[in-house]
């Protein structure tokens, strides 16, 4: 590939991933504290019927707080602008690593297109895999910084920590090494973005060769753009359902001073502990940020690729 269409991949990349961001970070940062250990678990007395001397019997259990209730509490307690932590990292973060994911992958389907039969679920598969390995290598440390500054709960006027003074305190008490917390579940989630680009390079495959295909040749319509996003978000529906629990071991790997140490560690901590659901903590305000982004992003990076180049391949 020239380097005039990698340089166009990059930009286009960054772009779409810039817009994903900013709209959408307020339920990132939702997302994250349901993830977190670190929520607290509303006690509820539930009433156990049938025992042997036919009394009932009163037994504490714990309820994960809703969406609703964690988004009241951060407003109450620690202000609108809580619901924007971590969006310096994320902006500084996203354009690049979007960029080099989008720039990866364009160009390593190019060579898997010559390795399998060219454009089938392989290469696209393979070709995504290969991208986001390359993308959450470079990127953890900044990932990092952002989870962290998500998990920091503040009172309204209480002096919080910005990226800088976050990156530092992590190098501080945990060294390099603290930078790259979590990076086993992030390896673990490229099958997320396996399957999703699987999914969206078929869907956008059948439009292009259906009755929704794309105006022939290179006049292409809002209703075209339109089909891809509405492609780009079933995939990562599917996607995110089906690969969701690497992001609650993520996070919980990236707590300060936690005891999560290993994904496969932290994986059976939370089953034992918590039960299977908690590894669907989180996933309502996910499916409500990542299905609107990835739409965003994917149709923002072929709107532009389409305007100031060949399209996609």
């Amino acid at each position: 590939m020239a380097q005039k269409d990698t340089l166009l991949h990059l930009f286009a990349g960054g772009c779409g991933g810039t817009v994903g961001a900013i709209v959408t970070c307020p339920l990132e940062v939702l997302k994250t504290r349901l993830q977190s250990s670190g929520i607290s678990l509303r006690p509820v007395f539930q009433v156990q019927l049938g025992t042997l001397n036919g009394a009932s019997v009163i037994r504490p259990g714990p309820v994960t707080p809703g969406l609703l209730q964690v988004l009241r509490s951060i407003l109450e307690k620690e202000g609108p602008r809580s619901l924007f932590r971590g969006l310096g990292p994320n902006l500084v973060g996203v354009a690049p690593s979007r960029a080099i994911y989008f720039a990866a992958y364009s160009n390593s389907k190019e060579c898997f297109n010559g390795i399998f039969v060219p454009n089938s679920g392989v290469v696209h598969m393979s070709s995504a895999g290969f991208a986001a390995f390359v993308t959450n290598s470079l990127m953890n440390p900044i990932w990092m910084v952002k989870t962290r500054m998500q998990l920091e709960k503040k009172a309204r006027g209480e002096k919080r920590m910005n990226a800088v003074q976050c990156a530092r305190y992590v190098y501080r008490t945990e060294g390099v090494r603290g930078f790259y917390r979590g990076l086993t579940a992030s390896y673990a989630g490229i099958s997320e973005t396996m399957i999703c680009f699987l999914i969206y390079e078929t869907l956008k495959k059948h439009m292009a060769q259906g009755r929704l295909k794309p105006s022939s040749g290179s006049n292409k319509g809002a209703s075209d753009f339109l089909g891809l996003m509405v492609a780009a978000a079933f995939a990562k529906g599917c996607a995110s359902c089906i690969a969701y629990p690497h992001e609650v071991i993520r996070t919980r790997l990236r707590e300060e001073g936690s005891k999560y140490k290993y994904f496969f560690q932290t994986a059976r901590l939370v089953a034992v502990e918590e039960g299977y659901a908690a590894f669907y903590r989180g996933l309502i305000p996910q499916l409500i940020r990542q299905i609107p982004n990835t739409a965003i992003v994917l149709s923002t990076y072929e709107l532009i690729v389409y305007l100031l180049g060949k399209p996609s391949q």
